[in-house]
């Protein structure tokens, strides 16, 4: 039978064809399975173009140049300039949630100090974030011990005798931190509700000011990162008692552990925008991992007084749930608020 195509009836069949194929597109099959093929050959193919790394801090802080010495060396293994910059701004809230807004095509990423990733939801009254569903996990990439240290002139030589002058002068022994909600305010904070006392929290504008402080003798003791005040316990212008931490740092082994009570893991870690190809996380993480096995980069974070770690994105993505409720906790205890 011929069907005359000048009339609407003999259009009929051949509508019905196109509505057919149409149909058959809107519910999954030709344009995203194109679309899925072409992702694949996009990601297979990375890196093609220069990979950024949003560090969330200012220039020059120990995240940052953890950052500037990966991004080199990895630079050099893909072959593909790696950029670092820096998005300062509400204690790292300003830049993470660039990444998170950010397209998840293998091109950004965020590395980022354990302290802006996990303690800000809970202490903000709220984030421009979500560190559960805007992030695929690549892995840590080094961890920074935390140090309880006090002036040389103060009388406590060690934790038991520091806890035994506080009991003595309860309320009149003042710790420096580098601000409300900052790791060292809840070290501090930690400190109190585990020993029963009573200490005076005082709050710097950063970490530096308040290690300055200490120091000079203004204010007693301060919790600070390793690279933040070990200088000054090398000078004997501080004396240490104890990390923060249930066992020795490879670091300084013969610094004494506080305890499991005061064990704190203080990490970098690098994210991807969620929805990032399985197959660039596997390959960024090999990559990194090279990387940080070089002897090079392990005298550099040496130096700058951190340690790698072994980190995959399984172990690092099943950490964080806990880690996120465990602040939310200290950051309620503490009473620290940010609006």
């Amino acid at each position: 039978m011929m069907f005359d195509t000048t009339t609407p009836s003999a259009c009929l069949p051949r509508r019905a064809a196109l509505a057919a194929a149409l149909t058959a597109v809107l519910a999954g099959g030709v344009l995203p399975q194109a679309w899925a093929q072409g992702s694949a050959a996009s990601s297979a193919n990375w890196p093609s173009k220069p990979i950024t790394f949003v560090v969330p801090q200012a220039p020059g802080g120990a995240n940052d140049v953890i950052a500037r010495a990966i991004a080199q060396g990895l630079g050099q293994s893909l072959g593909q300039p790696v950029i670092v910059e820096n998005r300062a701004g509400a204690n790292g809230n300003v830049g993470t949630s660039q990444v998170a807004r950010s397209a998840a095509d293998g091109y950004t990423f965020l590395v980022t100090a354990q302290s802006a990733y996990t303690i800000n939801p809970a202490l903000y009254s709220t984030v421009p974030f979500d560190p559960i569903k805007d992030f695929t996990p690549v892995m840590q990439l080094a961890v920074a011990p935390y140090l309880l240290v006090v002036n040389p002139n103060f009388p406590a030589k060690n934790l038991d005798e520091l806890v035994a002058y506080a009991k003595q002068h309860p309320g009149k022994v003042e710790y420096a931190s580098a601000g409300n909600g900052t790791l060292n305010h809840l070290l501090g904070e930690m400190l109190k509700k585990q020993k029963g006392i009573d200490l005076l929290h005082v709050p710097y504008k950063g970490a530096s000011a308040a290690a300055t402080d200490v120091v000079a003798g203004q204010l007693p003791m301060a919790f600070g990162s390793f690279p933040g005040v070990m200088p000054f316990v090398t000078s004997g212008k501080l004396r240490v008692l104890g990390v923060a931490s249930d066992k020795p740092s490879q670091l300084a082994p013969e610094i004494p552990p506080l305890g499991k009570g005061l064990a704190v893991t203080s990490w970098y870690g690098l994210f991807a925008p969620a929805g990032t190809p399985d197959t660039v996380v596997v390959r960024l993480h090999a990559a990194i991992t090279k990387v940080l096995a070089t002897p090079v980069m392990a005298e550099r974070l040496k130096n700058l007084g951190a340690e790698s770690v072994v980190s995959t994105p399984q172990s690092f993505k099943a950490s964080l749930p806990a880690e996120l409720a465990y602040w939310k906790q200290v950051v309620q205890d503490s009473g620290a608020h940010i609006d």
